[in-house]
């Protein structure tokens, strides 16, 4: 076995920017790893089923207008919905993009109008182009004149239009008679300013069972709701109330326990909304601001779901089986080359078995090429850089320097111990010490550890700060997208061309 390169920091370099020292941040205990499934609670699934009901009923409304629309403004008498069936299966895609399709604290029918129109208009172009393509092979794809558009564009506007101004109308309507439990983050100025409107304006449907502050300020004598505690209650709380929504209002006693409260209540399956102090955050760029909404003038901030939640995770699963496979299948020459280089270079045992820390906590295996050979198990767990160690060879330098020592890794992602993206696993006694020194480190576990991240390709390799891995990572994780794996395993494959001997 021999020692990986996964750095830590040189003795005596400590976290910028913390409030307590690294010697007392040291003395407490690590905290546990949690798993990151859901609670299975008969009220959290009644919930679930309750927050699919309005998003249905959206998407009903804008089929429906379609449908109607086409009927009226037929093309081909015979044929009156042949319309629909060309422009519903991209308008309704279009529309769950942008967000449509979402529950929002203040809906409107009229704040949607634009965005239904462009998305409209978007897949009426398709259509158009759909009917002069089959132009002559299809019996219903006639000609379209561009006042007949214009009148489909408009009876599909307005009907989508009214039906969802019905159905808002109902919702505030079911808000007020049954309003959810909601717990508020954040016992300050202003998570008591947020408590008061939700508990004055029922039409959110939100009434709120408490603050959750874990050294709150002092509340005056007559506030209707208690402070429950700090994180370590979260949970309790929710089972006990069936919290469905969670308000995250700025000015907190610890913004780091906050912080934590934040994702595990995410984890919980609950909707997270932030409350931010500063009023500006209504005047955001249209693409951050399809996830704002406000709450009786507050700007509030949708979380999106855990990056293990969203649709695109499966793909990412299947992207990382295909390109392992076929990986392993194109490299297998250059990994009969390294091998045979190892073994000349280091003797028998050409890979080394190492145990790391990956989703959840759990510990699994990892596989690489051997650059050196440890003077014992001990070395190779705590030693923390062998990238300057004297005893590596000409072969396992240029394997460090060109990254080729990773390429086993590719084993690991087939078997689904690892990821091609994702924060880079490190050694339990590595994990133990970071967890205990950066109360963030743990929440690096939320998504399976990968060959490379969007830490590495911003030059956080080998000796550099542990923080900075831990906000790059951490931000991987909570702004996961499909296009953000591919963009990272681009920058990898020009990043090996130039390597650094990190």
């Amino acid at each position: 076995m021999t020692i990986d390169h996964e750095s830590v920091p040189r003795p005596g370099r400590s976290a910028a920017g913390g409030r307590r020292t690294t010697t007392e941040v040291l003395d407490r205990p690590a905290r546990p790893a949690q798993s990151r499934s859901a609670p299975p609670l008969g009220r959290h699934r009644r919930g679930f089923r309750s927050r699919s009901v309005l998003p249905v009923g959206l998407l009903v409304v804008d089929a429906l207008a379609g449908c109607g629309a086409a009927a009226a403004c037929a093309v081909d008498p015979a044929h009156p919905l042949a319309g629909a069936a060309a422009v519903l299966p991209v308008l309704l895609p279009l529309n769950l993009a942008g967000g449509l399709y979402r529950i929002r604290m203040t809906p409107s029918a009229l704040d949607e109008l634009p965005a239904l129109a462009g998305r409209a208009a978007v897949a009426l172009a398709f259509a158009v182009t759909l009917a002069a393509a089959l132009a002559g092979h299809w019996p219903s794809c006639g000609p379209a004149t561009p006042l007949r558009l214009l009148a489909l564009l408009g009876v599909l506007l307005l009907t989508a239009g009214l039906g969802r101004a019905v159905l808002y109308g109902l919702l505030r309507r079911v808000r007020r008679r049954r309003p959810v439990p909601v717990l508020v983050l954040g016992a300050g100025p202003l998570g008591q300013r947020v408590a008061a409107v939700l508990r004055e304006r029922r039409e959110y449907g939100m009434r709120p069972v408490g603050y959750l502050d874990p050294d709150p300020v002092l509340l005056s004598g007559d506030s209707p709701l208690p402070v429950l505690g700090g994180r370590e209650v979260l949970e309790r709380e929710i089972r006990r109330h069936g919290i469905r929504h969670v308000l995250a209002t700025a000015g907190a006693a610890d913004e780091a326990e906050t912080t934590a409260a934040l994702r595990e209540a995410t984890r919980l399956g609950c909707q997270v909304w932030l409350v931010p102090a500063l009023r500006e955050y209504g005047s955001l760029e249209p693409s951050v601001r399809r996830c704002a909404d406000h709450l009786w003038g507050f700007p509030c901030l949708r979380l999106g779901r855990p990056a293990l939640r969203r649709p695109g995770w499966a793909a990412k699963r299947a992207l990382d089986v295909v390109a392992a496979g076929l990986g392993l299948l194109a490299v297998a020459p250059v990994l009969a080359v390294c091998a045979i280089a190892v073994r000349w270079d280091t003797g028998p045992g050409v890979l080394f078995r190492q145990q790391r820390t990956g989703l959840d906590g759990k510990v699994f295996t990892v596989l690489k090429f051997r650059t050196l050979r440890p003077s014992n198990e001990h070395e190779s767990a705590t030693r923390w850089s062998i990238s300057q160690d004297h005893r590596m060879g000409p072969v396992g330098r240029l394997l460090r320097r060109s990254s080729l020592d990773e390429l086993p890794q590719l084993w690991n992602v087939l078997r689904g111990d690892m990821s091609l993206v994702g924060p880079r696993p490190e050694r339990p006694y590595f994990v133990m010490r970071f967890a205990q020194a950066h109360p963030e480190y743990a929440d690096r576990h939320r998504v399976p550890v990968g060959i490379t991240g969007l830490a590495q390709v911003n030059g956080l390799r080998g000796d550099t700060s542990i923080e900075d891995r831990i906000r790059y990572d951490n931000r991987y994780i909570e702004s996961w997208s499909l296009w953000q794996d591919v963009k990272i395993l681009l920058r990898t494959a020009a990043l090996m061309l130039h390597p650094d001997g990190s």
